[in-house]
């Protein structure tokens, strides 16, 4: 919202330094609107909606300035395909182009200056726990301490390499120093830490994997943060940079904020237009299940979405009311006598996943996504599936990648839930926005009915 103001009002105050009156309104007022429609759709590209927090403000100022240049180079050739080109004012559009770069790097300038004060001042602070040698430990608390206002604050501290200086010494107030990975671990998770940064060598690889293991069930940031002579082995797509060093994420959410943003905008979007086009279609729902059996229209469950926060799930009820015992959650089987017989048709279409829209709407969940489960069964497999844990790392999904290759409804067997989560991962790895346009196409042409679904 703030990059379509800059562009307006870029525009608008170099039409007050050009004309005395202005001329030819309607042809700038389009060009202005490719310009605004152009920004939305190629700044998430040049990923400068990322988080920047210890980043270098001059490298997000040249991304701004670029990816500006090439809206304007978009909104150019638009206005030359309609002819238009030749009456544009070459000073008008100069002055714009250069107040409206001056806008955009501006607000995000202030804004970061704004955070670094409140970062300094205790507020929006990242928990930093560090493994490594005593050295290389000591180099990254003094590059922590000299920039506060990146906000990340150093917590824990443990040496990998015994025997060598201890890093009690140039620790902060306030950090613990850990003797061992166990209490390391231990104190990672009672301090709920996000950020785990491995200040290691290459050559220790097999402390890398033990690390990486022990988080395993963990939603914990964990990012290698090596010597820079051997940047040159490392896919670059993969490291960041961080206080001035690189670093390079071994476990990390695996969506940009970029893709996260497109995927969100388009989440609330998609939602709001089934809501509205398929309401008579609920409505009807609703009476057939509240006039099928005794109970409430629509059941709700506890399930974890995103990085493990519990939401309530809405479905329309297909099933009797009952009680389950000792807290435990029996997925529905087939001729499951529990089912109704508006709820087995309502099953069978995937029809009672329709109030989910609604969790979209509200961002608990989102489109397409990994399928979320019972608490119950989460806690039971996700320690016996590798994984598992990976699933949280985004919000979960109404259809996913694993529900239209055929993994959907009662997983009776381990095989089959290790079999949907390598489904989950793949699509966490591979996402694109037009894998999610090719699994919404399959889920209303041919995953809608399925025979799993009962």
């Amino acid at each position: 919202m703030l990059d379509v103001a800059a562009v307006i009002a870029g525009a608008a105050v170099a039409s007050q330094i050009r004309f005395d009156a202005v001329s030819q309104r309607g042809f700038y007022a389009a060009f202005v609107l490719f310009s605004a429609a152009f920004a939305l759709a190629l700044f998430p590209a040049f990923d400068i909606y990322e988080s920047w927090r210890g980043r270098s403000k001059r490298k997000l100022a040249g991304q701004v300035a670029l990816a500006w240049l090439v809206v304007q180079g978009c909104a150019l050739i638009s206005m030359y395909t309609l002819t238009h080109i030749d009456i544009v004012s070459r000073l008008w559009f100069a002055y714009w182009s250069a107040i409206a770069a001056t806008l955009l790097i501006s607000w995000r300038l202030v804004t970061h200056a704004v955070l670094a004060h409140a970062r300094r001042a205790g507020l929006n602070l990242h928990q930093v726990a560090i493994a490594g040698s005593a050295m290389h430990c000591a180099q990254i608390v003094r590059r922590i301490e000299a920039e506060p206002g990146t906000g990340f604050r150093a917590t824990a501290l443990f040496n990998t390499v015994p025997g060598t200086s201890s890093i009690a010494q140039p620790a902060a107030p306030g950090v613990t120093v850990c003797d061992t990975m166990e209490a390391f671990a231990d104190y990672i998770r009672a301090h709920d830490v996000h950020e785990l940064w491995l200040a290691m060598s290459l050559a220790d690889e097999r402390l890398v994997e033990l690390l990486v293991t022990e988080f395993r069930n963990d939603l914990v940031n964990i990012r290698f943060i090596p010597d820079v002579r051997s940047l040159g082995l490392f896919n670059t797509s993969s490291v960041i940079e961080l206080l001035g060093v690189p670093a390079i994420n071994l476990v990390a959410s695996p969506l940009s904020s970029s893709a996260l943003f497109k995927k969100e905008l388009f989440d609330r979007v998609f939602a709001a237009l089934v809501i509205v086009m398929l309401a008579p279609l609920l409505i009807a729902i609703a009476l057939a299940v509240k006039l099928s059996s005794r109970g409430p229209v629509l059941f709700r469950q506890k399930r974890k979405g995103a990085d493990g926060r519990v939401f309530t799930i809405y479905k329309f009820r297909s099933m009797r009311v009952h009680t389950e015992t000792g807290g435990h959650v029996s997925q529905a089987t087939r001729d499951d006598p529990r089912v109704t017989r508006v709820g087995a048709f309502l099953r069978r279409t995937s029809l009672d996943e329709l109030p989910q829209f609604f969790n979209v709407l509200r961002g608990d969940m989102s489109v397409v996504g990994p399928r979320p489960h019972a608490l119950e069964h989460d806690d039971l497999y996700q320690s016996v599936v590798a994984g598992y844990i990976h699933r949280y790392r985004i919000k979960p999904g109404i259809t996913g990648w694993a529900q239209i290759n055929g993994f959907r409804g009662e997983t009776d067997r381990l095989e089959k839930m290790e079999l949907r989560v390598a489904h989950d991962l793949y699509y966490l790895g591979h996402w694109s926005f037009w894998l999610d346009m090719r699994i919404i196409a399959a889920t209303v042409f041919r995953g809608l009915v399925s025979p799993n679904a009962y």
